[in-house]
């Protein structure tokens, strides 16, 4: 009899514990308020939306939840900070081959480095507001609007400067050919500029000879000013691309931001 007892007792505390048995093998868990086997939970993944990271979220008003204020010195859109990663850029090994011009008339200062993963280089930001036709970027607000981009959506459709964060690349040329050095349409950049780091990918080519250029919505993350006819920022901004990367589809700016968290510590880790 007290074997018996023993026995029931250690059976009740293996169904109280939730310990699965053999007949929870394939996935199943036994609960202590049921005899019938569930299946097991498994966490829903979450899939981050462009809207997610492209735009600061709006008041809530009195009744939503105060959103906390970042840090100035220090705001980032992940975990890897400006200063961490302008710290493994304090010197340039060239890889193009010359200098090019951040605009017409200027001249030639700039060059492409090279380094472990990534290109980079130090510029201004010229407004990109080429593409998809929208209220801030069209013939009206940008004297030099293009209806197209040099990459396209997932549907095939031109990308849309005004919500996605994107930078241009130089033009094939004989001084630099971004597809060489393993850069392509979708490639995955980070842009710092003032303790800002901004997550995006390559969305569009320029002018041979030109660099330093992103999408109105780059800018206006960084918080440069990006009204394309007065906007911009004159020098400060660092563009780093990591090679062999892509984010499909390219108009997700969570992709990207996923992305490009995981190939800075990359980066960090071998530079």
């Amino acid at each position: 009899m007290r074997t018996l007892a023993l026995a029931t007792v250690s059976g009740a505390a293996l169904l109280a514990s939730g310990f699965l048995t053999p007949a929870a093998r394939g996935g199943t868990v036994l609960r202590s308020d049921a005899l019938t086997p569930v299946r097991k939970a498994y966490p829903v993944p979450v899939r981050l939306t462009p809207a997610s990271y492209a735009r600061p979220a709006p008041d809530e008003g009195p009744s939503g939840a105060a959103s906390p204020t970042p840090a100035p010195a220090d705001v980032r859109e992940g975990p890897v900070g400006a200063a961490e990663l302008l710290a493994k850029m304090s010197a340039c090994k060239r890889i193009s081959d010359g200098s090019y011009r951040t605009d017409e008339g200027a001249s030639p200062s700039v060059p492409v480095c090279g380094m472990n993963g990534a290109v980079f280089w130090k510029a201004d930001l010229d407004i990109d507001c080429d593409g998809r036709v929208t209220e801030a970027c069209n013939a009206d607000t940008d004297p030099s609007f293009q209806g197209d981009t040099a990459f396209h959506t997932s549907d095939g459709r031109p990308l849309d400067a005004e919500e996605l964060p994107y930078v241009v690349v130089p033009a094939r040329s004989s001084l630099w050919d971004f597809s060489g050095a393993g850069i392509k349409g979708g490639s995955v950049a980070a842009v710092i500029h003032a303790g800002k780091v901004e997550y995006a990918v390559v969305g569009d080519t320029g002018p041979a000879g030109i660099i330093g250029e992103a999408s109105y919505a780059t800018a206006e993350a960084l918080g440069i000013d990006p009204d394309p006819k007065t906007g911009g920022a004159g020098s400060g901004v660092t563009y780093i691309l990591f090679k062999d990367s892509v984010v499909s589809p390219i108009e997700s700016h969570g992709a990207a931001v996923t992305a490009g968290d995981a190939l800075a510590k990359e980066f960090l880790r071998n530079n």
